[in-house]
This record gives C-alpha cells, structure tokens and sequence, in this order.
C-alpha cells in the first residue's frame, strides 16, 4: 500500500479550503507525507526526520535578511522535507521571491495557502488520512486481516504502547465518533462470538455509538454514551443487556470515562471489563443469576474481589486463607459440623446494607429464619454485626473466603481466548513507523499555526 503523497494531502477538504497555491517543487507533488507539523520555531528543520509537511503562518519569514529567509528553505530541504505550506496575509502579506526562488531549485514543493483555516485541521485530518492508509498497508499481518476496529480493541484492552493522534486515527477509520461530553464504557461478553448483542444495547441506549469485535470465544465492545444522556451510565448499560444478552452469557461492564479523557482512560474501561469478566467467569458470584437470564456484573461490583485477587489466587492463598481464619474462624467450625449457611447468609446481609427484607429475599428464606441465622453468627463471633467498625473486615474476610472455595470445573477458566491474549506473533516493520510518526506531533514547540 503506497504511502500518502502531497498531492493526495492538497486534496483533503480542509486543505482544500485554505486555497492552497502550488509555487514551487512541481515535481514533488507525488513525493509520500510521512507527517503533517505546524510549527513557526525560525529553526524548525532541526525537528524534522524527513518526509513531514511543514505548516507555518509565515512569522519565520519575516526576518528582513534575504539570506535568511534562503537559508530557511534550504535546511528544509536538506532535511528531506515533503513540502513546506505557508500562509500567506497575516503574518507574512506576500511570498517573499527569494523563498519560491530557492524553493523552485531545491525542489521543495512550497503552497502558499490563502485563506484561514486553523492548523489543527488540516493536520487532524491529514495525519488521521496518514495513519488510515499505513493501517490498510499493514493490516495483512494483523490476526484480524483487515478488521481495524478489533485491531484497536485487541490494543487498548492489551494496554499497547499507543498514542493519541494514532488512536484517534484507528477510532475514525473504525467509524467511532465519540461526541462532546460522551462517556464511554468497555464491556465484555462471554459465551458469544455474535457482536448483534452489543448492536442490540447500543439502539436500546439510544443515540450511544461502538467499537465492537468478536475474538476467540469472547464479544469486546467500547460504548460511547451521550453527554446528554441522565442517570449512572454504568447502571444504564448493565440494565439494557439484561435486556438483550441471551440466558447463559455473562456481561462484564467496566467503569465510566470522559471521551475526551485520552486513549489511557479508554484503554482502563476496557481492561477492567476484561478483569472483571474473568473474575466472574471464575470466583463463585456473591449472588446467583437468574435462572432464565444473564449473568451480568460490574467492576464496582466485583472491585472487592479483584483486589484480594491482585497477581493471581494462587499468590494470595495464604494471606487470605489467614485472614478467612482470623475474622471467621467459629463460623468455619460451626458449619463443619453442622448442615448451614452461615458465611453466605452474612456476606449478603452485608452486601446488601443490612436490610433483612432483601436478604431474605435472596436467600429464599423468611425474615424468622434469617433472624435466627443472624443470631447464632453473633453468637459465634460474639459481636454485633451492625458494628460500623467491623463491616469492613466482616465484608472482606467473606469475600476472601468466597475466593477461596472457587470450584474446580465450574465456570473457572483462563479467558486465553479474549482481546486481550489475541495478539500477532510479529509486528510488522511499519508498526513502529505509524508510532514514532504520531509522537512527532508532540515534539514540536507547540505555537499556534493559525
């Protein structure tokens, strides 16, 4: 896949609608842009690697020394310089004829650009339009052929050395737009390969846009929910794949971000879906599915349990098998010799702030029942329960214990199948090259263009 070239780059609408003026370095124009930059450091050959099209207002330009104004364009163009674009009216009224001159026999292509259009346009759009062509030339090697939009979840749920211009790029080429104030939210299904269960939330969320890709076994989806839209955008997005998610798949919903928090925010959601729907693939739930529905959860609702198990079950055995006994110790007895359910009883009491209206509710058993439960657990632990001070260490030890008595066989898994282990075993030689280009935006002295 050829690179874009300068001609292709005077093409773009917003380049367009600069009125740019070809004068000088005709024989350029098919010359590939590695880079778009705006820049008006006098010295700004020194930032440059070769192949970027350099913006300026023409400030540079003004210096009244002839020479200087030559040896400008020459230090362009001996840094291999695609084309330098110069606005002219402003800063600069005219183009000076020594710089078209010196121009015309360096060959640098040099545009003269006659209307005002802010900078940042023509380099969003030229270096999103940079990125998009390189994706297609490398997408042959990637494991999802010429799937972008997986390609990029597979990179931000894998925490991949990005940048911001760069997933902005692959967002657009993946046609997801979040808008002013979105809130975006990663999900992860298990049990599916079918990506129309995401499509099915997203038009019940109304007005909410996806990036959404099926892997190996696993569905990742990254919502963008309006900044309109009221209520705990969490909540919103588990209540509507109760809804649409089929009996028998379990939903992992990550936390909110602002859209226009960076890449790092996106890539967090995502990973923390992923987390959390591992976690609930493989500790026992604190309370069960429906039967006839989905199983659907969040990270602030397993954020307990993915602390205890931070570097693995297995690395924190012993500390929470001491903390189990330490906290629990008469409950574990009790129930070894007596048909009971005591830990369970007292970890959804807590849970579900002490109310015994619910918690008898979950339970399938009555209020009487459940008071003498709650009896006979103070009783052993001689305490109170309701104690302020101890629902912290009650709740953890519970959880812990929970952990622990994972069952073998049962819904325990390694998700090797997800986005997040999903991954080339190359990386093609133009990975690096899309990158380093991305960064270069950043190591320019960042003064206004126009």
């Amino acid at each position: 896949m050829p690179a874009l070239t300068l001609r292709e780059i005077l093409a773009l609408d917003p380049v367009r609608a600069s009125e740019p003026e070809l004068l000088a370095g005709h024989t350029g124009l098919d010359r590939p842009v590695r880079w778009v930059h705006s820049s008006e450091v006098y010295e700004g050959a020194n930032f440059l690697d070769g192949g970027e099209l350099l913006l300026t207002n023409g400030f540079g330009l003004t210096d009244p020394d002839e020479e200087s104004r030559r040896r400008y364009v020459r230090e362009l163009a001996a840094r291999g310089a695609a084309g330098l674009a110069v606005e002219v009216g402003r800063s600069l009224p005219a183009m000076p004829p020594e710089v078209v001159d010196e121009a015309q026999r360096r060959e640098l292509p040099l545009v003269a650009l006659h209307r005002v259009v802010p900078f940042v346009r023509i380099t969003e759009a030229a270096n999103r339009a940079i990125v998009a062509r390189g994706l297609s030339g490398r997408a042959v090697v990637r494991p999802w052929g010429d799937d972008h939009t997986a390609a990029l979840l597979a990179d931000l749920a894998d925490g991949a050395a990005l940048n911001q211009p760069e997933v902005e790029a692959r967002a657009a080429l993946a046609g997801f737009h979040p808008g002013p104030g979105a809130r975006l939210v990663g999900v992860s299904l298990h049990g599916t390969r079918d990506v129309g269960t995401v499509d099915r939330a997203v038009r019940l969320l109304g007005g909410a846009g996806a990036m959404r890709a099926a892997f190996a076994g696993d569905v990742l989806a990254l919502l963008s929910l309006p900044g309109t839209r009221p209520g705990d955008p969490v909540k919103g997005v588990q209540e509507v794949f109760r809804t649409v998610a089929d009996p028998g798949l379990t939903v992992a919903v990550g936390h909110a971000v602002a859209g226009d928090a960076g890449w790092l925010r996106w890539s967090d959601t995502l990973r923390t879906a992923r987390t959390t729907l591992e976690l609930a693939l493989t500790v026992p739930a604190a309370e069960p599915a429906a039967p006839d529905g989905p199983l659907v959860t969040s990270s602030r609702a397993l954020a307990l349990e993915r602390e205890l198990t931070r570097g693995g079950i297995d690395a924190n055995r012993d500390r929470l098998t001491a903390l189990v006994q330490h906290t629990l110790g008469p409950l574990l007895t009790w129930e070894a010799a007596h048909p009971s359910d005591l830990v369970r009883t007292l970890e959804t009491h807590l849970r579900n702030g002490c109310s015994p209206t619910r918690t008898a509710a979950l339970l399938h058993i009555g209020r009487q029942s459940l008071y003498q439960r709650l009896e006979r657990i103070e009783s052993l632990l001689n305490l109170n329960i309701n104690d302020p001070d101890l629902l912290g260490e009650l709740l953890t030890a519970t959880c812990a214990h929970r952990v622990l008595r994972r069952p073998e066989g049962v819904r325990g898994r390694d998700i090797s199948g997800s986005a997040a282990r999903a991954r080339p075993a190359t990386t093609h030689p133009q990975t690096n090259y899309l990158r380093t280009a991305s960064r270069k935006v950043t190591e320019l002295v960042p003064l206004k263009g126009a």
